[in-house]
């Protein structure tokens, strides 16, 4: 009561009922989470990079509703209606700059999570030691078990809550944001070279380069 419900309620007094929402809602997705692979964007890239380069619109227009990644189709619909250069860059940057706003509050929901659990453990661990002394002068000992038991288990609970459920939580949730905005850098590259009608063959090494850099990243 101590611990889970005062972490409850001191979230639901610091975040809006929606933010909450959704911060639970990502936290499934850990459990399912897998690596993000960039190489099919990359090959996608490279397919409709081939197809503008021989100026066959139609057959770009034919297979961006086959796509699954919305950015991407996205970023192809932009070039297809022949928008210009700087305003898919524009348009690219904000659609990134909103998705690490999003997931970075998610992720900090946790980590107050991770704060304010063993903050309540403490408290926990305060009422047991205040019902302990009430009780010292009676000498009871199965009293002062019990509440020395309280003080305890309180701070244990605060401490296994924050650092094995909602720190990691926060973590991996950071990860998967920073593999999701560099897989779409990588395609905000290849789109903006598709626009500028640059060859087939260097968008496809400028994206082999960009792999090649994230597999790094992600090592280090």
């Amino acid at each position: 009561m101590i611990v889970i419900g005062g972490t409850t309620a001191a979230i639901f007094l610091s975040y809006p009922l929606r933010d909450i929402r959704h911060g639970l809602k990502s936290a499934k997705l850990i459990f399912f989470y897998e690596d993000l692979n960039p190489q099919r964007e990359a090959n996608e890239i490279a397919a409709v990079a081939q197809m503008w380069f021989n100026k066959d619109k139609l057959a770009i227009e034919n297979i961006i509703d086959s796509i699954n990644n919305p950015y991407l189709k996205t970023g192809f619909q932009l070039i297809v209606d022949n928008t210009p250069v700087e305003d898919i860059l524009s348009l690219l940057k904000w659609r990134i700059a909103r998705l690490r706003a999003k997931e970075k509050a998610e992720a900090n929901i946790f980590y107050s999570l991770a704060a304010y659990s063993p903050a309540f453990g403490m408290l926990g661990t305060l009422v047991g030691m205040i019902n302990m002394l009430q009780i010292i002068e009676l000498k009871d000992i199965a009293g002062i078990s019990y509440n020395m038991g309280i003080a305890l288990i309180t701070t244990f609970y605060g401490l296994i809550m924050a650092n094995l459920i909602f720190n990691p939580i926060a973590i991996k949730l950071e990860r998967r944001t920073e593999q999701r905005i560099m897989i779409m850098s990588m395609i905000m590259e290849g789109i903006t070279l598709i626009a500028a009608r640059r060859s087939p063959s260097f968008v496809r090494e400028t994206l082999k380069s960009f792999i090649k850099h994230y597999d790094d990243e992600l090592k280090d």
